[in-house]
């Protein structure tokens, strides 16, 4: 979802990915569970991503 924002990848640390915007500033980091996200992370990483 973030992709198509325009975000990449940029690293990967155990199973968190960190995500860079050739534009925007700061680093969204992702975690990848073994289960769904909780809804409450979802939300936090869409307003990092400035994606609201």
């Amino acid at each position: 979802m973030i992709e198509a924002d325009g975000w990449y990848e940029v690293r990967v640390s155990g199973s968190h990915h960190h995500f860079k915007h050739p534009t925007k500033k700061g680093l969204v980091t992702i975690p990848h569970p073994k289960k769904d996200l909780p809804n409450g992370t979802v939300k936090s990483i869409l307003k990092q991503a400035g994606l609201n």
